[in-house]
């Protein structure tokens, strides 16, 4: 699974970063776009997905042809506590490496996460980061928040009351939409710099920049691994 640190150049943090400095020239908000490399651990995924394993694992030991015996001999057969700790090792060594390709492989795990649970951790993350980067503290209460989780392919818009007073859910949502398609059709750092300078002229009428006005958060992409 690709970091978030690894997909974004140079060039492509410049990019987003100067798509920022043009949309607050415009407009009082303050505009924080975030990438992340996952918003979860997703440790069920890894657990199901060895006890998959250890379950093809156990069919494949109990149709291996283990007693081996010629007509008229006796003892010749596998002895029945090494036929038991094999069985045991081979669970154990199913369980551990269906657990690691879980936690590796990105496709897969995602196949064993329902989605309702990675939208939920994605919302959770995208409020803890709000908070935390204090975008909720600017002088004018209008922050917004542009945040993409990579590995569940899923994206959230966030912002301050003003924004929501001045434009409504429906202002966020388009965003998220917007941001969301072009996921999924370029480069995220394109697909960002983009939904930020909409982002900007949609917030310039409504929240103009002042002559006063100060850029109290830096213009940078936050990345998260």
């Amino acid at each position: 699974m690709q970091r978030a640190s690894q997909l974004f150049n140079e060039e492509q943090r410049h990019l987003v970063e100067q798509a920022v400095v043009e949309a607050e020239g415009q407009t009082s908000c303050e505009i924080v776009p975030v990438v992340a490399t996952a918003s979860g651990r997703y440790d069920r995924a890894e657990d199901i997905i060895g006890l998959w394993l250890v379950m093809v694992t156990v069919v494949l030991m109990w149709l291996l042809p283990w007693q081996k015996e010629d007509a008229g001999s006796w003892g010749a057969g596998t002895p029945l506590f090494l036929e038991l700790i094999a069985l045991a090792a081979a669970v154990l060594i199913a369980f551990i490496a269906g657990a690691v390709a879980g936690s590796q492989i990105g496709w897969l795990r995602r196949l064993f996460t329902p989605r309702s649970q990675m939208r939920e951790e994605v919302a959770a993350q995208a409020r803890e980061v709000f908070f935390d980067n204090r975008v909720h503290h600017t002088k004018g209460g209008s922050g917004l928040i542009l945040y993409i989780s990579l590995f569940e392919r899923t994206a959230m818009v966030l912002s301050d009351e003003v924004i929501l007073d001045k434009l409504g859910q429906p202002f966020l949502d388009q965003l998220c939409r917007r941001l969301t398609e072009g996921m999924g059709t370029t480069h995220p750092g394109e697909a960002l710099s983009e939904v930020i300078k909409e982002a900007g002229r949609q917030l310039s009428n409504p929240l103009p920049r002042e002559e006063d006005d100060v850029n109290e958060l830096q213009d940078t992409l936050i990345l998260i691994d």
